[in-house]
């Protein structure tokens, strides 16, 4: 196939300002992910979640589509991919993490004893 040259190759002939550009760019679509997309990124397939999370294959699935879920529900999933969760509040330059939904839910089981 002629015209066809790796892209290792394109990049040693860009301009360092546009690997940056691109590098930057590379970045900022990382930081935003729906979950299949995470999921994909990760190389793990729904079966293999669904057995990590001890649920069927469709409950990952459903999951996945959701634009409202638990936390903990989120916080499982993203386990599963070996991750951990975060949960940050902006306000305005200001961020704060919210530290304490694990703190609440190990309180609230305890007091259901």
């Amino acid at each position: 196939m002629s015209g066809h040259r790796p892209f290792a190759v394109l990049r040693q002939g860009m301009a360092p300002e546009r690997r940056a550009h691109n590098a930057a760019a590379t970045q900022e679509m990382l930081g935003e992910m729906a979950l299949h997309e995470l999921r994909q990124a990760r190389e793990r397939s729904q079966e293999e979640l669904a057995h990590a999370l001890k649920v069927g294959q469709p409950a990952v699935a459903k999951l996945e589509r959701r634009a409202d879920m638990y936390v903990s529900n989120l916080r499982r999933y993203i386990e599963a991919l070996g991750g951990s969760l975060e949960i940050t509040a902006r306000f305005g330059e200001a961020r704060v993490a919210i530290a304490n939904f694990g703190e609440l839910a190990s309180q609230t089981r305890k007091r259901s004893r």
